[in-house]
């Protein structure tokens, strides 16, 4: 029995994927090329302090149906396993059980695919406890797809007619207390989300607007959060460096406050059971009046990459929610056309939130959507109505603002909804 395992522990491994000219055969959600999405596993098995000693390729129109790879490719990775000492073996896609099942048996050590990584990310960032709930019931339910073709390999049927061999026992219980570790999961979660739907409220009864930070990972909305809110954040050039959303104040330059939001990094190929457990958190987060899309424009992948975040939103029911395309880390890049292509993204806006770079630009962009369909308003607030100003300063801008000895005229700039309700504060009409 080969081990499984755990945290890298600085074990070697080899990566194997399948290249073709038309991608036949790969899930739908792989939008990098081949050696593009090689690299990028080597960085996520890197991330569980694993160490690559090799990469093989297999040109081929689609997996073999048993172990994903051909004969003589697994014979070769095999040979380099013994050769290298490596431990591991990690696809590039995504194996059905006996797939995985026969490439243990060929190449005598352990073996796990792109779903599997990923998930074990998940599982060593999450830190708050909803998270790691999520983040279990995906894995639970990963598994349960993993039972399935198991059965024949592990039974050992009895002699007569209609009897079950104990292998065939032992997966139903196994699949039973899968299913009730899932139920029990999915209680836990939903007792969270509930306190979460309360906060919710209070947050909408509160009228503050939200905006979320959505991207690929890596591409540096840690960094951004970091450098618009003052909160003290990882910010780490890792893959999926955070997991657990953060909400903070975000003061603009106006003065008028947000709420922002930094999400999970998405990538290529994301586990459906990882979306599915993390479908609710992601849904709130999104639930914003503007999304900020970051993207890592040093990255030479970055318009594959922005397509990824297009689609998994989709997935999410957010395609259509307004957004911001931030093209950040400016800094490391030569010989690009910013302005051409902040006037093709449009609305975006080109930054570094390393060095601080633009985000004035984006701060003002930012308050210019809130205020869309607002209204420029002067009224005299008089000192004892003087927390309709603190309101006004925290939902709208302050334009101009002269005092007298009674109270102040303040002509301010609010959403319309906003300003009909101050109206309701102040004067009592309509």
């Amino acid at each position: 029995m080969k081990q499984n395992p755990a945290a890298g522990q600085g074990e070697w491994v080899i990566l194997a994927g399948i290249r073709s000219h038309d991608l036949a055969g790969r899930d739908d959600t792989f939008v990098l090329s081949p050696d593009e999405s090689m690299q990028e596993l080597s960085r996520l098995v890197e991330t569980l302090g694993y160490k690559p000693c090799a990469v093989v390729f297999q040109e081929r129109p689609a997996p073999d149906p048993a172990t994903y790879l051909g004969k003589g490719k697994v014979q070769e990775i095999a040979s380099l396993a013994s050769l290298k000492g490596a431990s591991l073996l990690v696809i590039d896609g995504q194996l059905s059980p006996s797939q995985s099942r026969n490439l243990e048996d060929a190449t005598g050590i352990s073996v796990m695919d792109r779903t599997e990584v990923i998930l074990k990310i998940f599982a060593a960032r999450a830190r708050t406890r909803e998270g790691k709930l999520q983040v279990e019931l995906a894995a639970q339910k990963h598994a349960l797809t993993r039972l399935a073709g198991r059965g024949k390999n592990m039974s050992n049927p009895g002699g007569g007619i209609g009897t079950r061999g104990p292998g065939e026992q032992k997966i139903d219980v196994d699949r039973r207390v899968i299913r009730q570790r899932i139920a029990s999961l999915s209680r836990e979660i939903q007792k969270v989300a509930k306190v979460r739907s309360e906060q919710k409220k209070k947050r909408r009864e509160s009228k503050i607007p939200l905006v979320s930070l959505v991207g690929y990972t890596n591409a540096g909305k840690s960094t951004l959060f970091k450098a618009l809110t003052g909160e003290e954040v990882l910010c780490d050039d890792k893959l999926f460096a955070t997991l657990d959303p953060w909400t903070r104040r975000w003061v603009l330059p106006s003065g008028q406050v947000v709420l922002l939001t930094d999400t999970v990094g998405f990538i290529q190929g994301l586990p459906h059971e990882l979306v599915a457990a993390f479908h609710a958190t992601l849904e709130e987060s999104l639930d914003a009046e503007l999304l900020i899309h970051v993207v890592d424009l040093s990255s030479p992948t970055w318009m594959a990459e922005t397509l990824t975040v297009e689609r998994v939103l989709a997935d999410l029911g957010a395609g259509q929610r307004p957004r911001i395309t931030c093209f950040n880390k400016v800094d490391k890049v030569l010989d690009v056309d910013l302005e051409a292509l902040v006037k093709r993204y449009q609305p975006a806006v080109a930054i570094s939130a390393l060095k601080g770079t633009g985000l004035d630009d984006l701060s003002r962009m930012v308050g210019e959507h809130i205020l869309s369909g607002s209204e420029t308003v002067s009224w005299e607030i008089p000192y004892s109505k003087w927390d309709v100003l603190y309101e006004i300063r925290r939902t709208g801008a302050v334009l101009e603002e002269k005092h007298g000895p009674y109270g102040a005229t303040v002509k301010c700039r609010l959403p319309s909804e906003h300003a009909e309700r101050f109206r309701q504060k102040l004067f009592g009409v309509q």
